[in-house]
């Protein structure tokens, strides 16, 4: 493959809302990789699309070599079988719905384990087609309410999904080691750093759940791990429950005139400051009692849910909208507690919101006979020393409460310390929840129905290319692996005579003629300008074909170390082509 410049699309710099917050994405833009079409779509370019594509034939080669069979489904699929499982209501408005001109519903596909049960439903039908994996590299779409990051959060983008059908438990386990073993390959040849994490299924279901994650500050996911080995993403992570204490001889809870102490703040400041109650307090007696509101997928109304957390602690919205997914959750606006005069902002407690039949969900620290300060349902006034499981109830406990450095691992292997990330790949055991919405059955040995067990597997293919751009590039500009990268040597011809550009194209066409992928610097364009297109572009191998060529000899940088050497002119391309080969 050779490649001239002059054909491409280079130094066009356009504004993008999404420059700001990932910078290699601005790089993909200055570089010609991408071009915005709209809010979370865009347009591949020819080095873009390059990158995309070597990227899938990596993720392709890992997948055929565990005895996966590809296989492809259309994007525009009908409503029945997401109906059939709940989803068509539980995506909510996540998804892109369309009617056809009979006023038939579709929808373009955010994902596709219903349509992969059918087609093994129609194909298999005995234990001996059994187990079966298939997967397909195809657009998706959902429709984000904030399309961020360029292509990390799109919403078109290009993904790959793989699913596992067996007939046993064991079988899905196999199964599941064998994705998960393939996924470690896949980002080790693209040379990512990344991390496995446990996580949650969200709307897909299942149980076990784990998350690939390039490590990146930029990254929109938080994970932590320990000393001892514990990763989780921060919304998978569950809270240890201290024992539950004795509530004999506790004092009394007393009500007590707090005048303007609305957030915790100034309520642990009257108390210490004003309070005549012969003790210290921190934010961490206190329980903070935050308002929000649901609404499932399909439903019209909003229902009120009170979130009680330990007052040195903030509500994680990440973690809260994954532990009651797929309900839609917001918090409550002005107008609700118009509609609520029970609830009293800055003094909410657990008294009006028994009495009033509110929901009321808290923090596993907040176990039967801790005693907590928290508001008394009327403005001013806290109540302090009330008992859980002496003076109030919750209906139950919810992982909601942020996650901080410092705090001890579930499992007990040490502190927690957190990171950012991107996620890149996700596998779930799902089990059998879309096999028992399509009664996917196969005959068994005793002639007997056997409920087929499934796993979901996915990599988004798209979103590597901005993953690995965001840990490969420097301040001149991206430094592609070599696996993925556009080319794998970049010919700058740096100067004009006749001489120079004819040693230019001839080392361009013999490296071609030797298998090498070739990007050449034809362009009328000063040296300098090309100098800095290159470290821009980021081809791993930049040969400067210039002054040195009346000595016989080629400069050669390797954009990753920095390194340079001179090469003779006549042993180059057998250097060339064994840097090459190391991809």
């Amino acid at each position: 493959m050779l490649t001239r410049m002059s054909s491409l699309f280079l130094r066009t710099l356009r504004e993008d809302p999404a420059d700001a917050e990932v910078p290699s994405h601005k790089l993909l833009v200055r570089a010609g990789y991408v071009r915005r079409v709209a809010p979370g779509i865009y347009t591949w370019l020819p080095l873009g699309l390059r990158v995309l594509r070597n990227i899938e034939q990596v993720v392709r080669e890992e997948m055929d070599a565990i005895g996966s069979q590809e296989i492809q489904f259309p994007a525009l699929l009908p409503k029945e079988p997401y109906e059939a499982t709940g989803r068509w209501t539980e995506y909510g408005p996540n998804i892109f719905r369309l009617k056809d001109r009979r006023g038939g519903d579709y929808l373009l596909g955010p994902t596709h384990e219903e349509l992969f049960t059918l087609v093994v439903k129609g194909e298999y039908s005995s234990y001996k087609d059994y187990p079966v994996m298939l997967y397909q590299v195809q657009t998706k779409y959902r429709d984000e309410a904030r399309p961020r990051a360029g292509i990390l959060r799109g919403r078109e983008f290009l993904m790959k999904d793989s699913y596992s059908f067996d007939l046993s438990d064991e079988g899905l386990a196999e199964s599941y080691r064998l994705h998960r073993d393939a996924y470690v390959r896949i980002f080790d040849r693209l040379g990512l750093e990344y991390v496995v994490v446990e996580a949650t299924s969200g709307a897909m279901g299942g149980s076990a759940s784990e998350e690939f994650l390039a490590v990146a500050p930029t990254g929109e996911d938080t994970y932590v791990r320990s000393p001892g080995g514990y990763a989780a993403n921060v919304e998978a992570v569950t809270t240890p429950a201290p024992p539950a204490r004795s509530i004999e001889g506790l004092p009394a809870a007393q009500a007590h005139h707090t005048p303007d102490t609305p957030t915790i703040e100034t309520l642990v400041d009257f108390l210490n400051e004003k309070a005549d109650l012969g003790r210290t307090f921190t934010a961490a007696d206190t329980l903070k009692n935050v308002l929000i509101k649901t609404r499932h997928p399909g439903a019209d109304e909003w229902t009120l849910l009170a979130i009680g957390v330990p007052g040195d602690r903030e509500v994680d919205m990440k973690r809260l909208e994954a532990a009651l997914d797929p309900a839609e959750v917001a918090l409550l606006d002005e107008a609700d507690f118009a509609a609520n005069p029970f609830l009293v902002k800055g003094y909410i407690g657990p008294a009006a919101l028994a009495a009033n039949g509110v929901r009321y969900l808290v923090d596993p620290r907040i176990v039967p006979g801790t005693a907590w300060v928290t508001g008394a349902d009327k403005p001013d006034h806290h109540v302090v020393d009330l008992v859980c499981g002496r003076d109030f109830t919750p209906d139950g406990t919810i992982e909601a409460a942020e996650v901080r450095e410092g705090d001890p691992a579930p499992d007990g292997s040490g502190p927690l310390e957190t990171a950012r990330g991107i996620e890149i790949g996700h596998v779930f055991q799902l089990g059998r929840k879309y096999s028992d919405a399509a009664q996917l059955d196969a005959l068994g040995a005793d002639g007997k129905p056997v409920r087929i067990t499934m796993g979901s597997y996915g990599i988004g293919v798209s979103r590597l290319v901005g993953a690995i751009a965001e840990q490969s590039h420097d301040g001149s500009g991206l430094i592609w692996p070599r696996a993925v990268a556009p080319a794998d040597v970049h010919i700058v011809i740096a100067g004009k005579s006749d001489e120079i550009v004819a040693g230019g194209e001839r080392l361009a066409a013999d490296l071609h003629a030797a298998g090498v992928r070739v990007l050449l610097d034809d362009r009328k364009a000063t040296p300098g300008v090309k100098f800095a297109d290159a470290e821009l572009i980021g081809v791993p191998t930049i040969v400067v074909v210039g002054r040195g060529l009346a000595n016989g000899v080629v400069e050669v940088k390797d954009r990753r170390s920095g390194e340079r050497q001179e090469i003779a002119v006549e042993s180059a391309v057998a250097h060339l082509a064994e840097v090459a080969g190391a991809r």
